[in-house]
């Protein structure tokens, strides 16, 4: 069971109303009807200690209680992480490319956060910070973590609403021009990229490499990386999705989360976060290009990088 939040009992002479009706009323952690379904449906609402559905029907002397359902600060992950952003609520954090968000294993993001973040003074703060969406493993990039329960309800709304912007860049395999849009079910739900090339180089290893931008407008498992593969543009260093006999080794994805916006829980304004490619992008690039470059007997002026 986790932690509880904040407790109310119903006051004598209420008349029958429902439960998800009823709580966004009386705690300000859960502010709309939707969140207090949300906080519902994940079994943090209890009434007299036992989880209740969005149909229950208070009535006087119930003991409606909000828990958060999250890790134990106790279990703590010694690793730096780069921080972007923090305050009493929420925080932005980088996500080293081989590190999993979160999941059954010990060395997580999740387990991470709160050597990297301090706690939250607030009520309803959670007992550590979560990471309130996820990327894959090998992917690096920007990830916010809530540290209070009506942040990671709001935040985890406006992912739910498709609310969140977020861009990639991305070294993929072949030559992409201009932006468009790719459409394409995966796991039979709709999904959507945008992109845009960014920078296009030739590669001897490759015939072309095009640095991309990529925005999703859907969050579907693996999105951009089945999406590109079936493009005909892998990510270069793919192992799932890339070309065989073409996966780098110990290279990994080049595949990384540089810009994220949103809307601030508490504050309201619109948080833009963004973060420099990983540096491996341009060195891959550049040396590609260098090499393209002597094969065909092309010199440029200036030393090597």
């Amino acid at each position: 069971m986790g932690s509880i939040v904040q407790r109310h009992t119903v006051p004598e002479h209420t008349g029958p109303v429902r439960l998800s009706d009823y709580v966004h009323n009386v705690f300000d952690v859960l502010p709309s009807r939707k969140s207090a379904r949300k906080a519902i449906e994940k079994r943090m609402v209890l009434v007299d200690g036992v989880p209740r559905g969005t149909g229950y029907f208070v009535k006087p002397g119930d003991l409606i209680e909000i828990i958060s359902n999250e890790i134990s600060p106790s279990r703590i992950y010694e690793r730096t992480l780069r921080v972007l952003y923090e305050d009493d609520s929420i925080a932005v954090v980088y996500k080293p490319p081989g590190l999993r968000t979160n999941g059954n294993q010990f060395k997580t993001l999740e387990h991470a956060l709160p050597y990297n973040l301090y706690l939250s003074g607030a009520i309803d703060a959670l007992p550590a910070p979560v990471p309130v969406h996820r990327l894959d493993s090998p992917t690096s990039g920007l990830v916010i973590a809530a540290k209070r329960l009506s942040s990671a309800v709001s935040l985890g709304l406006q992912f739910q609403g498709r609310e969140v912007l977020k861009r990639y860049r991305a070294v993929v395999i072949g030559a992409v021009e201009g932006n468009g849009v790719i459409h394409g079910d995966i796991d039979g739900r709709d999904a959507v990229t945008m992109y845009r090339a960014v920078r296009q180089v030739r590669s001897l290893r490759n015939s072309y490499l095009t640095l991309l931008d990529l925005w999703p407008r859907t969050g579907r498992q693996h999105q951009l990386r089945k999406h590109l593969s079936g493009e005909g543009y892998p990510i270069l260093g793919d192992p799932l999705y890339g070309t065989e006999g073409l996966v780098l080794k110990s290279k990994g994805v080049f595949l990384s989360a540089v810009e994220i916006s949103f809307r601030h829980p508490e504050k309201k304004w619109i948080l833009n976060v963004r973060v420099e490619d990983p540096e491996k992008f341009a060195t891959y690039m550049n040396r590609e290009e260098r090499r393209w470059n002597r094969n065909s007997g092309i010199v440029k002026n200036g030393p090597e990088e």
